[in-house]
């Protein structure tokens, strides 16, 4: 089966602590790699963990508070001082181009590379990328200022065929192909080999839905009906419910609750207020709603299964 993996970079909400950095995250999907949000620090965490940091493609940033995309200048200057020169792709909501252009044009930067910015300024979901593996659009947020999540969905791969049924029935390889997409053999003889017969089914396709900044709302319930792994922010515990509403955020509690709704298979919970030096209080909140709740910790790399 294909690397389908998350690893978490950075855990906590506006303010870090000496422990838990800003929001970022990687997803492997199948050697792509793809940057979720970019706090600060996000660069020295790829390092830390050994991440190669010019296999990254594709970033995408959900929202435009400083805790969300403040890593990603220095990200950018570090891959042209390695030499990149393959192109790099920006999702963003509307501003971001002209903030990293501004940075630029002041420090006399001329990068070695292209960036292609892709602003996102649809209230609905849209599609966002795909290639012949998956499939990425936004899941629209409820924040003070313009926020989206993120849905990666692999697509549906191909049945595996049966390596013996190919010497059984001296399959030539240009019919591999048709078999695997569901097409019947007809051998030699002229006898027709049923598809079932001579393959077995793909896995499942896997999917992850990122969820950022969002006061509670089942807007995008729907949405990320049945996901393997969800990752919801959960900034506060329930005593501060009033905090969450105020400034936009969700509860451990209404994160479970989300993942409920939702009938996910697997809940990570993240976004830290810097309050809590403890994430006990917040796993068991949302455990509570959602048995199969796990922390975001930073260094963890989370198989989507």
């Amino acid at each position: 089966m294909f690397p389908f993996e998350l690893t978490i970079l950075g855990c906590s909400s506006a303010t870090p602590t000496s422990s838990r950095h800003p929001t970022a995250q990687l997803l492997n999907m199948n050697e792509r790699f793809f940057l979720i949000d970019c706090g600060e620090a996000t660069q020295i965490q790829l390092r830390k963990f050994k991440i190669k940091i010019q296999r990254i493609d594709r970033i995408f940033i959900s929202h435009l508070h400083g805790d969300h995309y403040l890593g990603l200048p220095g990200l950018l200057g570090t891959m042209h001082l390695l030499g990149r020169e393959k192109e790099l792709h920006i999702y963003s909501p509307p501003g971001l181009e002209e903030i990293i252009t501004i940075s630029h044009h002041h420090s006399k930067t001329y990068l070695k590379y292209n960036i292609v910015f892709h602003s996102i300024e649809e209230r609905s979901a849209v599609r966002l990328f795909e290639d012949d593996k998956l499939t990425v659009e936004t899941i629209p947020m409820n924040h003070r200022i313009p926020c989206y999540g993120f849905l990666f969905c692999e697509k549906k791969r191909p049945k595996k065929i049966i390596q013996e049924k190919i010497e059984e029935y001296n399959i030539p390889l240009q019919e591999i192909p048709l078999i695997k997409n569901g097409q019947d053999f007809i051998s030699q003889e002229g006898k027709r080999i049923p598809n079932a017969e001579l393959t077995t089914e793909a896995p499942s396709p896997r999917s992850y839905a990122y969820c950022s900044d969002t006061i509670y709302n089942e807007s995008y319930v729907q949405q990320i009906k049945n996901v393997n792994l969800l990752y919801h922010e959960a900034t506060f515990t329930s005593d501060m419910s009033e905090r969450a509403k105020d400034t936009h955020h969700c509860t451990a509690h209404e994160a479970g609750s989300i993942a409920l709704k939702a009938n996910v298979n697997q809940l990570i919970i993240g976004h830290y207020s810097a309050r809590y030096r403890e994430l006990e209080p917040l796993l068991a909140e949302a455990k509570q709603v959602f048995s199969n709740t796990l922390l975001a910790i930073e260094g963890e790399a989370y198989k989507i299964i």
